[in-house]
């Protein structure tokens, strides 16, 4: 893909463009285009962070995320709970 840029330089990055031309025997479309592959090198993005364990283990339960069902009574001995808890409306 070829694109033409129009660019308006201050009096010292044109002295800097034409230093750079000198020294390199470059272009100046050659200078612009190196300029930019090195801006985009020094300013990338941080790679994406991953959590740890994603993916790793697998429990054998096809729907244990989405099933709530699952989640009954998990946590419960931490929590100082044995048994589960009665269902809403009915007594014990």
């Amino acid at each position: 893909m070829k694109m033409s840029v129009q660019a308006r330089l201050d009096e010292e990055s044109e002295a800097a463009l034409g230093r750079l031309v000198r020294r390199h025997g470059w272009s100046v479309s050659k200078v612009i285009r190196e300029g930019i592959r090195l801006v985009e090198q020094t300013h990338a993005a941080p790679p994406r962070r991953r959590l740890i364990g994603i993916g790793k283990y697998d429990s054998g339960i096809a729907d244990l995320a989405t099933n709530k069902s699952r989640m009954e009574d998990f946590g419960g001995k931490s929590m100082g709970r044995t048994r589960r808890k009665p269902v809403r409306g009915t007594a014990e």
